[in-house]
């Protein structure tokens, strides 16, 4: 049976964009695509790159918004229309927390791919990782 609601998780690398093409080019019902802030004292946050302060946080809200806008415009290219949440937290708990709190039956991701040294491997695809391994729906990982 079809889905009736995919959600795209956003990062903003290119597999993320790759993720929302091949959702909207396969799938014939509501897709909703998500950014997830990563808290500004998390590890993997903006935290360590921006000034501290409000100066992160408004930095960190405005790439949520770009990053939605661009997925608007991305949908709006081959005439479809896309649903967009902004959430905050560890990205993993953030996408199943949004899957366990709504109707989305389908997961559509990027993954990592591609040669990368040990540390790096550990950090990305982590996500990806746990969505697969824990989500009560199906997750289609896009390479």
């Amino acid at each position: 049976m079809p889905p009736a609601h995919v959600l795209v998780p956003l990062d903003g690398s290119p597999l993320a964009d790759d993720a929302l093409e091949h959702a909207l080019e396969t799938f014939d019902c509501r897709v909703t695509v998500l950014n997830v802030v990563a808290p500004l004292d998390g590890s993997m946050s903006e935290g360590g790159v921006l000034e501290p302060g409000e100066a992160r946080r408004g930095a960190a809200s405005e790439r949520a918004d770009r990053l939605v806008e661009r997925a608007r415009e991305q949908a709006a290219a081959v005439d479809r229309t896309v649903e967009t949440a902004v959430e905050t937290g560890d990205p993993a708990d953030a996408i199943l927390g949004y899957v366990d709190d709504t109707d989305v039956d389908h997961v559509v991701m990027g993954g990592h791919g591609g040669a990368r040294n040990a540390i790096a491997r550990r950090l990305l695809g982590t996500v990806a990782t746990a969505v697969v391994g824990e989500a009560p729906v199906t997750v289609t990982v896009v390479r």
